[in-house]
């Protein structure tokens, strides 16, 4: 399980995403309110951002986030319309490691999981493995679950050219579902295009993760975010209803979609 906080809209530094917040991420980090499965988040953290040419960029650690002596510097220096961020609690028998933490990225998206595959490697990650083809699993250089999911996704994005972030979202559950069949597996999930952001409230044979938005924050003026736990005390914040996927512009109101 994870704690996430995703930011669009006007032209943010990355300290009033992470740091500023009477309960951000920081907070969440040895904190969380609302995990029903682990008490920290301190195997790893990382944020990403898309760059001037619109490319994805990330930075990673796998040392909890209170440990990192760069994060204040680098916070006040960065400033993107687009902020992805996360705290990591790592599953049992998954490694912590760079290539383990998130986000994820490629060349046209940015992905974050907060959720897991129940018994993923000892049950379901050879048969996953098999529903993705060699030029995605090329890409795979962790072990978690997490970057299986987002290669999943990748795969069929690029199979149904045609097809809405939020079809493709559709698509990777209902192959998950049909590999898991009893099994569970809590699949939170967001991904940014460069344009809008995509996240889900979901979970196959379980409860879903906590997951809020507010588009009316002080904090935020011009601005809508995304996050696992509220921030601070607000009447704004909304919840995600559980099985639906929330689509955001930073401009217009929000989208959300049954799945």
């Amino acid at each position: 399980m994870c704690r996430l906080a995703i930011y669009i809209g006007p032209e943010l530094s990355l300290e009033n995403l992470l740091l500023k917040p009477k309960y951000g991420l920081m907070e969440q980090s040895w904190g969380p309110k609302e995990m029903n499965e682990g008490k920290l988040n301190a195997d790893g953290y990382g944020f990403a951002w898309f760059n001037n040419g619109n490319q994805p960029a990330s930075y990673r650690n796998p040392m909890p986030i209170w440990t990192d002596i760069n994060l204040v510097s680098l916070a006040r220096t960065l400033t993107a319309s687009q902020w992805f961020a996360n705290v990591r609690s790592a599953t049992v028998g998954l490694d912590v490691s760079h290539a383990n933490t998130q986000p994820f990225t490629n060349k046209k998206f940015i992905f974050l999981h907060n959720g897991y595959i129940k018994d993923f490697k000892i049950n379901y990650r050879a048969k996953i493995r098999s529903l993705i083809d060699d030029d995605y699993d090329k890409q795979i250089d962790g072990t978690t679950d997490s970057e299986y999911i987002f290669a999943l996704i990748s795969q069929a994005a690029d199979k149904n050219p045609g097809a809405t972030i939020p079809d493709i979202f559709r698509i990777v559950f209902d192959q998950l579902g049909e590999v898991l069949k009893s099994s569970r597996a809590l699949l939170n999930i967001v991904m940014g295009d460069g344009e809008k952001i995509f996240a889900s409230r979901h979970a196959i044979n379980g409860d879903c993760p906590s997951l809020y938005y507010n588009t009316r924050d002080d904090l935020y003026p011009g601005g809508q975010i995304i996050v696992s736990e509220p921030f601070h005390e607000s009447s704004n914040w909304r919840e995600v209803p559980r099985h639906h996927i929330i689509t955001l512009d930073g401009i217009n109101d929000v989208r959300l979609d049954k799945i």
